[in-house]
């Protein structure tokens, strides 16, 4: 599963070089699913180890790290004889948000990520763009100055994987609370969203995700 996560990132760089940066990004997606699925699979089988959390960590950083950047400066930076710098600092908060995992939180169990997860950074950018080419944004937010917010987003996003501001994990769901029902209901909703409307949901909630920790961190201090 985390040499799946490496192919869907490389793969992701191959498809955004040719122009194809719709497939890149659910590339991207597809390898945050194989990103997700590789720990929880390591404890159910107790095959956990200190050499499958480096292995994890160097291909998040091509995943999440090369690969948006590079859909981003495809998008956006070409132009310019340094815009490709705001991609390096994106991805330097990637290597080091990765690296201070493994320091502070790699095998251990998790109440809440320091800083920004790097999967949560890389889908966020890369899923710009199908949103992008969905009616609503060409109606409603097409006038937008979009190529000044992404690179906004993208050095916000840098700074926030290098911060302490707490984001929540993905929470367990089960059928023997209250709490395990409603988080299973949330996933089926999620679900169904992601498979049928995928151009109008990853983006969007990604996003919801990077304000909410923000929002938490203002709110509670």
């Amino acid at each position: 599963l985390t040499l799946g996560n490496l192919f869907f990132g490389v793969w992701a760089i191959v498809a955004a070089a040719r122009g194809d940066f719709t497939t890149a990004a659910w590339l991207i997606v597809l390898a945050g699913v194989a990103d997700t699925m590789d720990g929880r699979v390591a404890r159910i089988t107790q095959t956990g180890s200190r050499f499958g959390a480096e292995l994890d960590s160097l291909v998040d950083a091509i995943s999440f790290g090369v690969a948006p950047a590079f859909v981003i400066y495809h998008l956006f930076l070409q132009d310019g004889s340094w815009g490709w710098v705001a991609g390096f600092f994106y991805i330097t908060g990637a290597v080091i948000r990765l690296a201070r995992f493994n320091v502070e939180q790699a095998g251990h169990a998790k109440v809440a990520f320091h800083g920004l997860p790097s999967p949560a950074a890389g889908m966020t950018l890369a899923t710009f763009y199908p949103f992008s080419q969905t009616p609503f944004f060409e109606q409603n937010l097409a006038v937008l100055p979009w190529p000044n917010i992404m690179i906004g987003l993208m050095l916000a996003m840098a700074m926030l994987m290098m911060s302490h501001v707490l984001y929540p994990v993905v929470p367990k769901f089960g059928f023997r609370s209250v709490k395990g029902l409603l988080t299973l209901a949330w996933f089926v909703i999620v679900l169904v969203a992601a498979f049928t409307i995928p151009r109008l949901f990853f983006f969007p909630v990604f996003l919801a995700y990077v304000a909410y920790g923000i929002l938490k961190a203002v709110i509670l201090g």
